[in-house]
């Protein structure tokens, strides 16, 4: 049967998300979601060094104390990151239907899988073999970090700028969907004068 996925980014600033686990897969579930503003909380008895720093220096709440129900009250993302089959199980089934599990061991009994990943600025790549061959999505990751290098970074902040102000700025819509279009071309991408050029380009289409 296929495996039907709906692949989506979340907003999590400001909300809880729970990390069953101290070891080495909970730090990696954790370090990538200290970006986002999220609420972390790590239930372990035990932590890595890492986890324990994030919790001195107030990034994540770490419970130390054997998972209970309790512990996911209210949680938005619950990440079950244990070497306990039993236990990730347990949390799985602890949580409300409205709330979002993975087991780190069972990606095809959980809610959601996270894909291989990489950002460059405002810009997000994410790749998915639905549990098939994360090896093969790590491959493919790497393949698209080169093509889209560090430079894609300052051009995405160029586009997201000037996005606002032809909006705002652009009565006509012909003229906002050519501008639009033409800043999205490999000329921006490449140019060492991207206001320059786009002053330019607006003058001669108006």
């Amino acid at each position: 049967m296929m495996n039907l996925t709906y692949p989506i980014m979340l907003h999590l600033e400001g909300k809880k998300v729970v990390v069953i686990g101290g070891g080495k897969v909970a730090e990696r579930k954790v370090c990538g979601l200290l970006d986002t503003g999220a609420l972390i909380t790590v239930i372990s008895p035990e932590a890595t060094d890492e986890l324990q720093k994030l919790a001195r220096t107030g990034q994540i709440l770490w419970a130390k104390h054997r998972f209970c129900a309790e512990d996911i009250k209210d949680a938005f993302i619950i990440f079950a990151a244990t070497n306990d089959r039993l236990l990730n199980q347990q949390v799985k089934e602890s949580a409300a239907p409205s709330q979002l599990v993975l087991m780190v061991d069972n990606p095809c009994e959980s809610d959601f899988q996270l894909p291989s990943s990489f950002r460059r600025g405002r810009l997000s790549i994410a790749v998915s073999t639905g549990g098939a061959s994360p090896t093969l999505a790590r491959k493919i990751r790497t393949r698209l970090e080169q093509e889209f290098d560090p430079s894609y970074e300052e051009y995405l902040e160029f586009l997201y700028l000037k996005r606002k102000w032809i909006i705002n700025e652009v009565a006509d819509t012909a003229l906002k969907r050519k501008l639009l279009t033409a800043i999205a071309d490999d000329e921006f991408l490449f140019s060492p004068d991207r206001e320059g050029d786009f002053q330019r380009l607006y003058e001669s289409m108006i």
